[in-house]
């Protein structure tokens, strides 16, 4: 089976992308399509929705973050099985890191480098006529990135809608969708974001409602009909991260849920073995496993129930005592001394790392990392390049006198300085790790850490 895809985009966030893509792929899916998601950039949520949209693992696609041997072979993994992918853009169509043009992290990188179309979704809210000229504007502003579609958002009117689709469709670009405003399709967020899937309070039902507008809205045959094959897969297979151990316990619940699916993958593929377990529920790593990972999430929604995890808090000092012990982010925090919770009150953590953290005291934390390591780690042996995203509004209150893990750069290579924490068996950083950069030698130097 060779797949089609197509790659939805718009001018910025917020224009309606995330709710048009989860309704087409469940759409898609009750046609009987055999149809996938991928999410251009770091965003580990979205995927999560394309999966309950589709029954199918969904995909990141960063082509700042991954090497372009890995970023080929999920792109073809994407596409194994399927029919159809639809590869949804982070923010606008263009927007990713300056001056790397094809590792900018954008989705215009993937439809330059896959040769696929884009349907460009616009916010018409505020104009109508207007919508032409910001059409055009994407038409022309690269050649190598082809628009083939529009889909209108949020309109007022069915004259809105004859307004701007006229202007659209006058300068040779098909309209295939047209959607009216109403404020229930977007979906619901909190305080860092959008709610996960598994989170979402009737989930099914929300998915096959916005599949029914879908349906009322697009012409779907057309928009299907856009789409180009995706490359077959390469010879050479691309890596993400080793695996860590041979049997990887990995702390999963709703407080640790936030470790990217490609990772995961990898380790499997490499014949790894991974054993989630319960942090909310109680549970200790599993003592047979050599290596334990704590990702990030939302420990700080559930500070009280972890501090009063008993069993959870000494199985996992006894394993920290002889294997290693990784965290990411909220894991991070939760190997710290303590976390303070958005109303002020302090919850003892784990304290094998001697830093505190605050959601208090929010400041944003946001950008793509390189990080060279400074000691062997499951990230990693020392001297080797990671790169990853992060995104948290919890400050580091008390540093705690552990030696740093990382030196980071942020993703133009600017120095950021010593980052993370290690002690004895134990390592974590702030970072979500996306992909080990062994392989960025074919990049400039200036585009690494020294």
């Amino acid at each position: 089976m060779t797949a089609r895809g197509l790659i939805i985009g718009a001018p910025r966030s917020g224009s309606g992308k995330t709710s048009l893509t989860i309704g087409l792929l469940r759409a898609l899916a009750r046609r009987g399509l055999a149809i996938r998601g991928a999410k251009s950039g770091p965003d580990y949520i979205d995927p999560g929705f394309h999966a309950a949209a589709t029954g199918r693992p969904g995909f990141n696609l960063d082509s700042w973050a991954m090497p372009p041997s890995l970023l080929d072979s999920l792109a073809a993994e994407a596409s194994e099985g399927a029919e159809l992918v639809l590869i949804e853009s982070a923010m606008g169509l263009f927007d990713g890191i300056p001056g790397q043009r094809g590792g900018s992290g954008s989705a215009a990188d993937l439809a330059r480098r896959y040769h696929l179309p884009v349907l460009l979704v616009l916010d018409v809210s505020g104009q109508s006529q207007t919508a032409a000229a910001v059409a055009k504007g994407f038409v022309s502003y690269d050649p190598d990135v082809r628009i083939a579609g529009v889909v209108l958002n949020r309109l007022g009117s069915e004259r809105h809608r004859q307004l701007a689709g006229a202007a659209i469709e006058s300068i040779g670009l098909p309209v295939v969708g047209a959607i009216p405003r109403d404020p229930t399709l977007v979906l619901p967020e909190r305080h860092l974001g959008l709610v996960q899937a598994g989170e979402h309070a009737d989930l099914a039902a929300h998915l096959d409602r916005l599949a029914d507008v879908m349906e009322r809205s697009l012409d779907i045959d057309a928009i299907v009909a856009l789409a180009e094959p995706l490359p077959a897969r390469p010879a050479v297979s691309g890596r993400a991260l080793p695996p860590p151990g041979q049997r990887i316990a990995l702390a999963s619940d709703v407080a640790f849920s936030f470790l990217y699916q490609h990772v995961a993958l990898g380790w499997r593929s490499a014949g790894a073995e991974i054993v989630p377990f319960s942090p909310l529920g109680d549970q200790a790593p599993a003592g047979d496993c050599d290596v334990c990972w704590l990702p990030g999430g939302y420990p700080e929604l559930y500070a009280g129930v972890l501090a009063g995890a008993s069993h959870f808090r000494g199985g996992l000092l006894e394993f920290a005592r002889k294997r290693p012990v990784h965290g990411e982010c909220g894991g991070f925090m939760v190997l710290g001394e303590s976390i303070e919770d958005a109303e002020g009150v302090s919850h003892r953590m784990l304290g094998l790392l001697g830093h505190s953290t605050s959601f208090a005291k929010r400041r944003m934390n946001l950008g793509y990392r390189q990080a060279r390591l400074l000691a062997d780690c499951p990230l990693g042996k020392a001297g080797e390049i990671v790169r990853g995203h992060e995104f948290h509004y919890a400050q580091t209150t008390r540093p705690g006198a552990d030696e740093a893990l990382v030196e980071l750069a942020d993703g133009q290579g600017k120095p950021l300085g010593p980052g993370g924490s290690r002690r004895a068996n134990v390592t974590g950083t702030f970072f979500h790790a996306i992909a080990g950069a062994d392989a960025w030698t074919t990049r400039p130097a200036a585009a690494v850490l020294p």
